[in-house]
């Protein structure tokens, strides 16, 4: 079977395809989840490794998908996640993509929040994980405690050093700013990047706080960010991004770079390449989506692949213009940040 694109009524192509594989969380951060009252899915609903890995065999063999990023809430919490990092890195682009991955494995990235990731880092890496992404919003240990709701800090970063020190081809801190909350160490975050040889993407406050307090005011732009730290280094902006959601600089001393996802400010929306799997084998076309397809249901009745590949196109179908925040026809999804994935 040759592959052919999957693309939406805008005519963007998809190309990254985001799993959660759990909605539980060892946190409770407070632009994400509630301190208490979380009702977790229960174990029968998540789909399993095999029901991951066939969804992601037609998503990449059929439609040339070539990257996947497994999220969570906290995707280490989920027992043998090796397992199916062993079983994804497997996965070949196929040779007739247009991809520059043809031929070869699919690129396999992970976000978490590095709470645990020294007990498992090198296992990942074992099985096949090439990128990691490491949640760090800030480097003050009540601070930490405050906004994660977890006395977590020092195991967070020495979750940082062992993945730095693991050989994943790249290893990146995300960096939520609030006003008002941790936007003082912006410039504190950008130098422990630097000190530590990786990208520290900054990312603007969302509208997916369990709480639904968020507010345009709590927002910390992209062009804020950017100055504040140019401030004390200099930088050059990297050539344009194409589909990937942050916007790129370089120091201009040579200590690596630095980007920003602007997501409310400067919406990415018309590049995006991304569609997302939840825990429970929802499928949602964005981030923002107040529409789901259920895969699971028809994995379970019996569907073939042809069945589910179908499904997924008149999902695709569906993919709307760009989130709308800020404009008064926005919806909040119903669910939160870490139910819907990461």
């Amino acid at each position: 079977m040759s592959v052919r694109d999957l693309v939406d009524p805008f005519g963007r192509t998809i190309r990254d395809l985001r799993i959660s594989v759990t909605d539980r969380c060892n946190f409770r951060c407070t632009y994400c989840m509630p301190a208490e009252g979380m009702v977790w899915l229960p174990k029968s609903d998540i789909l399993t490794f095999e029901e991951i890995e066939r969804l992601a065999r037609i998503f990449v063999g059929r439609y040339g998908v070539d990257g996947i990023r497994l999220t969570g809430g906290e995707p280490t919490v989920r027992a043998h996640l090796s397992v199916l990092v062993e079983k994804l890195s497997r996965i070949v682009v196929p040779a007739d993509s247009p991809s520059p991955l043809a031929g070869r494995p699919i690129d396999l990235a992970l976000t978490t929040n590095g709470a645990t990731l020294v007990n498992c880092v090198d296992e990942l890496r074992a099985a096949g994980l090439g990128r990691i992404n490491i949640s760090l919003d800030t480097l003050d240990r009540a601070r930490f405690e405050h906004m994660t709701r977890r006395d977590e800090l020092d195991r967070v970063l020495a979750g940082i050093d062992a993945a730095v020190g693991a050989g994943f081809s790249s290893v990146k801190i995300n960096a939520v700013v609030e006003r008002g909350v941790n936007d003082d160490e912006i410039l504190a975050l950008a130098d422990f990047g630097r000190a530590k040889g990786v990208e520290v993407r900054f990312i603007e406050f969302m509208p997916l706080d369990a709480e639904g307090h968020w507010v345009n005011d709590k927002v910390v732009s992209q062009d804020e960010i950017v100055s504040r730290i140019a401030e004390k280094h200099p930088l050059e902006s990297v050539p344009a991004r194409g589909a990937a959601p942050a916007d790129r600089w370089r120091y201009l001393d040579g200590a690596g770079t630095v980007g920003v996802i602007p997501s409310v400010t400067k919406p990415f929306c018309g590049d995006c390449d991304r569609v997302r799997l939840t825990a429970d084998g929802q499928f949602r076309t964005c981030l923002f989506a107040t529409t789901e397809f259920d895969l699971r249901a028809l994995i379970r009745s019996g569907a073939d692949d042809d069945g589910l590949a179908a499904e997924i196109e008149r999902a695709v179908g569906t993919k709307w213009a760009g989130h709308q925040i800020n404009q008064v026809n926005f919806v909040r999804p119903k669910r939160t940040m870490s139910q819907i994935g990461g």
